[in-house]
């Protein structure tokens, strides 16, 4: 009787199992430290009403601090800044009527920015909003023409940086066809994993002993400290809200931050990536210059996705390649796991007979996150484009979940055996439910069957009534199904109904991807549940790399493989307009005059953007603004950015459900209009007009200055904790 319950036979189910690439396996260990030992397998993780409308006039807006140096300070004029979209083309601007909202809600093919800079950010008080946003591109260049880019033949990194497992792939134009040439191979005792443990093993100073697979399989020893599912703590709520943090999750070693552990792994992933593909493409692989493209949850907002953005940057992923190189950090793209994987499945049209016009649903079911999206595959096949049709969603229901529930039932019972509960021991049991049952359990089939799994600590006496026999613990398939998987189960069924339902259209297929996705038991349950309403159900063979695969074909088309995406939260910033009859009624507390005598309504909200908008990739919103200055000065601007998830459009900051994500500054010092007017004398102070940009993409959020319909510089959030 195996000691990990009753696992599968070698050759059992062969054609469920992922099979690896046939190539030349890694022999040396990554980072090898004595005393450990690697195991023998692992778990591989696998129409909306607009804002109202309101004539919109400027207000004071001063800061009490000095001001920091971004673009746009004295003496400097907009520099020569760096290409922000690699799939940029100049193009003819597509300008929308400057009153209306109604272009947000309907796709557009407008072109993106050719420019891109970084600034810091400091805080003042509230901004004026002059007008309602709209979406706008630059203008066309005179005698421009669209070319493809200049780099060609650059080598592409995607990390998929999972909750349990990380993956890395790689490709070029000049080699394989400019297919996915590779994904990284890591060897273990007895066979080579396509992904491995997101997993650190510190000492008692904060250094690491051994990451990955070494780590994972650590046994415990005195003044080490082993990290897993650190990722967890950049949840949206997590990071606002240290009581939002799931208690059974494993804490963060002292004088550590989620930051911290993030750049260690990234690191040794890093430098371990870059050694193999060197090796296996020798000459051709310019790593210094090459393009990586990072993974997040679909479920993040802009500051999680801000600091894994700082994480990466600061494990050197991208780096100055040569004296000046100024554009390094744009090298570094930020993609969402579920537009990853549906890019790589919309490729496999064959094995899921997916047609032009057709909606499909990505299930994205890792080890912490489950992530959904839904597509349409628009354009020939030939020159295959994706489309995201509504909002994403995600929870955080992945495989660690029916770890976590299988802890607690064997604490609960063996309570009265303390023996087995010391942390060796919960342990052992955990990795042998792990690497085991958690995928292959079938549900009601197993309700009747022992599970089997062998004490690590075989001295303490028997006790029959809990299951506790002879060194093993027997526990019935029935209360595995009842308190361990079905309330994780049916999480993931409810966001997939959820998702369903929001989709308001047909679903021709669903497609599980992630390391979850192997799970026997959920995939049965997804096909009982949706088979009758989604003709194909399926999941690819390689499911458990199609994130990480998808964003390195993502970054070798050279394009934008998803041509539009849904905003999933609505971004609005806190406004000061003159007083309506409505406020003189519902807020006349927030009714002030201002230096010019005119009475102002403070704490409005302004919609940047609502949630539901169509948004072609690289395509801006903008918004009218004006700034009231005391003197020449009073030169800094700063708005602070909220984000709702709910539909309800709000007209007053207290009508709650929404979040401050951060702050944003602006140096109008520069603006021509802002020097005429500090140039002339003004006894009571004078105003100036400018216009602040939006741009979301997948999983980023960047501010954009806007002069006369021009760029004329961009800020960096300042995120706020």
């Amino acid at each position: 009787m195996s000691c990990c319950g009753t696992p599968r036979k070698p050759n059992e189910e062969e054609g469920n199992r992922i099979t690896p690439f046939n190539t030349g396996h890694i022999t040396q260990q990554p980072g090898s430290h004595p005393g450990l030992q690697f195991n023998e397998k692992g778990f591989q993780s696998p129409p909306l009403s607009p804002p109202p409308a309101a004539l919109q006039f400027g207000a004071n807006g001063s800061s009490s601090s000095p001001p920091p140096q971004p673009w746009g300070s004295p003496g400097h004029s907009p520099p020569a800044m760096a290409q922000f979209n690699p799939y940029a083309q100049n193009g003819s601007s597509s300008t929308g009527s400057p009153d209306t909202f109604s272009r947000l809600l309907t796709p557009q093919v407008l072109q993106p920015s050719p420019v891109h800079a970084y600034a810091r950010t400091m805080t003042t008080s509230p901004p004026m909003a002059l007008s309602n946003p709209q979406v706008v591109s630059p203008p066309l260049a005179q005698g421009a023409s669209f070319s493809p880019p200049s780099d060609e033949g650059k080598i592409v990194v995607s990390i998929d940086f999972g909750t349990t497992f990380s993956g890395v792939a790689y490709g070029s134009s000049r080699i394989a066809s400019g297919k996915v040439q590779q994904i990284l191979q890591w060897p273990g005792s007895f066979e080579t994993f396509r992904k491995v443990p997101t997993c650190l093993l510190y000492d008692e100073q904060g250094q690491v002993l051994a990451w990955g697979l070494e780590a994972k399989n650590a046994s415990p020893m005195p003044g080490t400290t082993r990290c897993e599912w650190y990722d967890l703590f950049l949840e949206p709520k997590a990071l606002r809200d240290d009581g939002e943090i799931d208690p059974r999750l494993p804490q963060i070693p002292p004088g550590k931050r989620a930051l911290d552990l993030i750049v260690d792994f990234l690191s040794c992933l890093w430098e371990y990536a870059k050694e193999q593909i060197t090796r296996e493409i020798g000459a051709v692989a310019d790593l210094d210059s090459a393009d990586v493209w990072l993974t997040v949850p679909a479920a993040w907002d802009a500051k999680g996705c801000d600091i894994m953005r700082e994480a990466a940057i600061a494990a050197g992923l991208v780096q100055s390649s040569r004296a000046g190189d100024r554009d390094w950090r744009d090298r570094l793209r930020i993609i969402t796991e579920p537009e990853a994987a549906a890019v790589h499945c919309a490729h496999l049209t064959d094995l899921h007979r997916l047609r032009p016009s057709q909606n499909f649903i990505i299930c994205d079911a890792g080890g912490g996150t489950v992530d959904l999206a839904t597509y349409k595959v628009i354009g020939q096949m030939t020159n295959l484009e994706i489309a995201e049709m509504c909002a994403r969603s995600g929870a955080n229901c992945g495989s660690i979940f029916l770890d976590l529930r299988f802890r607690e039932l064997v604490r609960t019972l063996l309570g009265d055996h303390p023996a087995h509960l010391d942390p060796a021991s919960l342990a052992y049991f955990m990795h042998a439910f792990s690497e085991t049952d958690k995928l292959a359990y079938m549900g009601e089939i197993d309700d009747d069957k022992l599970f089997y799994f062998t004490c690590f600590n075989v001295e303490d006496t028997d006790d029959p009534s809990v299951g506790l026999v002879n060194g093993e613990l027997a526990i019935p398939g029935v209360l595995l199904r009842s308190e361990v998987f079905d309330p994780v189960v049916n999480q993931v069924l409810d966001l997939i109904e959820e998702q369903v339902r929001k989709t308001d259209q047909h679903i021709d297929a669903l497609l599980l991807v992630g390391g979850f996705s192997g799970s026997e038991y959920l995939f049965k349950r997804v096909e009982e549940k949706f088979s009758s309403r989604i003709k194909t159900i399926a999941r690819p063979a390689d499911a458990d790399t199609a994130t990480c695969r998808g964003s390195a074909q993502y970054g070798l088309a050279r394009r934008p493989l998803v041509s539009s995406t849904i905003v999933p939260r609505s971004y609005i910033m806190k406004v000061k307009l003159p007083a309506e009859p409505e406020d003189w009624m519902k807020r006349p507390a927030y009714i002030r005059e201002n230096d010019s005598g005119v009475s102002i309504c403070e704490n409005r909200m302004q919609y940047l953007v609502v949630k539901g908008a169509i948004l072609r990739k690289g395509q801006r919103v903008k918004t009218k603004f004006c700034k009231f200055s005391q003197s020449a000065q009073d030169h800094v601007f700063v708005a602070t950015l909220y984000t709702s998830d709910t539909d309800k459009v709000m007209r007053y900051t207290d009508e709650g459900e929404t979040t401050e994500l951060c702050k944003w500054t602006v140096d109008l010092a520069s603006l021509p209009s802002f020097q005429q007017n500090a140039n002339m004398p003004h006894a009571s102070g004078f105003y100036t007009e400018f216009e602040l940009g939006l741009e979301l993409d997948s999983a980023e959020v960047r501010g954009i200055l806007l002069y006369q319909g021009q760029e004329w510089g961009r800020v960096v959030f300042d995120f706020l904790a």
